[in-house]
């Protein structure tokens, strides 16, 4: 019979050992792994940031977002990004946990908590370069203008006044439809 004692060795070793000693060396093992890997991340500067760029940069050479990609993202104005923020801030509600009267507390406290958190995260990602709507928006924009004949179309002052003009038309529009709404379900009702 063939041994091979380093791995017989070790395996007598594991067998002898206690279950419970066992399974806590291991729990060690993986936070002491999770810590450095934590502290790798920290020291690089990792984090969402990293691979928000990691994703645009692959999309980039995917050949995606080419029509917007001269276009960056502190030459869009204000009202796109808010606006995109505000569309973030709906998807990002809508993903975070149902059950959550531990984190945010009970009842409309806890509603209002989630909904401000919500509203952070969305307009942080859309600061940060968001998901490409309010680029898309802006970028409509610049070739609506060009395809009227306007020459040098840059983002100049009045352009970014217009443009806020036209965001909060398009906002007061969609909230008297909202309330034309309402108001019909309340007669209704």
């Amino acid at each position: 019979m063939a041994i091979s004692p380093p791995s017989d060795l070790v395996l007598d070793v594991v067998r002898a050992a206690d279950p419970s000693a066992m399974a806590d060396a291991q729990q060690k093992l993986q936070s002491a792994r999770a810590a450095v890997k934590a502290a790798s991340l920290n020291e690089k500067s990792a984090g969402f940031d990293v691979a928000m760029n990691t994703m645009n940069s692959a999309a980039s050479r995917a050949g995606l977002g080419n029509a917007t990609s001269h276009i960056k993202t502190e030459d869009i104005p204000k009202p796109y990004r808010q606006y995109e923020g505000v569309i973030l801030q709906n998807f990002v509600q809508s993903m975070l946990p149902k059950d959550s009267e531990a984190v945010f507390g009970k009842g409309n406290a806890g509603a209002i908590w989630k909904s401000m958190m919500a509203e952070q995260i969305g307009n942080t990602i859309a600061e940060r370069g968001g998901i490409g709507i309010a680029k898309q928006m802006y970028s409509e924009q610049l070739s609506k203008m060009r395809d009227k004949g306007t020459q040098n179309v840059v983002a100049d002052a009045d352009a970014n006044k217009m443009a806020e003009m036209q965001l909060h038309q398009i906002e007061r529009d969609a909230l008297g439809l909202l309330q034309t709404d309402q108001s019909t379900t309340t007669q209704t009702a």
